[in-house]
């Protein structure tokens, strides 16, 4: 879990791959979670890089020169920016991507500007799924079908909707809420209440199935070896199996 209170899920879109031959940032998506929670309070914003868009980048997120022609610079939006990202904890797939474009706008602003993670947290996603699934596919689309999480709305790349993809991806990931809905509607509600009246478990009869000594034996070994690596935290190695207590 997340030492962080305010998370950003932070997406960009580029005229190219390389901050370093100059290409700058498009278009910036971000939503804000508090405490695990989508608030609504998004920072969305396409932008005019003064230059030429790759060829292939458009064909990725279908963004055009023309459409950028009348859009704000960068420097229009650098302050507003910073301000909302300030103390937040970021949270990027392929952070280095991001993360270094970012720096590199603010920092064509002014050299001695603060880098990114100067003033925020940053989690990279990619990094947290390539431990998660060794030598698996772990873009963003296939993080979406190992999940379950409907993407079919995703034909081209956006930075906003790439954000609101990737907060779901991220609850689903870290295993808290999988959904980014701000609040059930009065239907759910009901359909929900509904499916926990139809159920009455006071009548039903459960088997009880008791461990053997073998799979007790094992069972305190594993929680011993659990205890040892999260360094004495672990909550179920102080509950007797038996009477329940905790010591």
């Amino acid at each position: 879990m997340s030492e962080y209170e305010r998370q950003i899920v932070l997406d960009t879109e580029t005229t190219g791959l390389e901050y370093r031959q100059g290409h700058r940032i498009i278009e910036i998506g971000c939503v804000e979670l508090v405490n695990r929670k989508l608030t609504g309070n998004n920072f969305h914003q396409y932008l005019n890089p003064n230059r030429e868009i790759d060829q292939g980048a458009i064909e990725v997120h279908g963004i055009t020169n023309e459409f950028l022609a009348d859009k704000p610079v960068f420097a229009d939006i650098a302050e507003s920016l910073v301000s909302y990202l300030k103390g937040a904890e970021l949270i990027i797939h392929n952070a280095a991507f991001d993360v270094g474009f970012l720096d590199a706008e603010y920092e064509k602003l002014d050299e001695k500007a603060s880098k990114i993670a100067e003033i925020c947290g940053v989690h990279d996603t990619l990094l947290q799924a390539r431990k998660m699934f060794p030598g698996q596919r772990n873009d963003l689309d296939s993080l979406c079908r190992r999940f379950e999480i409907n993407n079919t709305h995703r034909e081209l790349h956006g930075a906003l909707l790439d954000a609101e993809i990737l907060a779901d991806v991220y609850l689903a990931m870290t295993g808290g809420q999988a959904t980014l809905t701000l609040d059930a509607s009065s239907n759910d509600r009901n359909a929900l209440d509904s499916a926990k009246t139809q159920v009455n478990f006071a009548t039903l009869s459960l088997p009880l199935v008791e461990p053997s000594a073998e799979e007790l034996q094992d069972h305190v070994e594993w929680l011993t070896r659990l205890d040892d690596k999260v360094e004495g935290q672990c909550v179920w190695s102080r509950v007797n199996a038996k009477s329940g207590e905790v010591h």
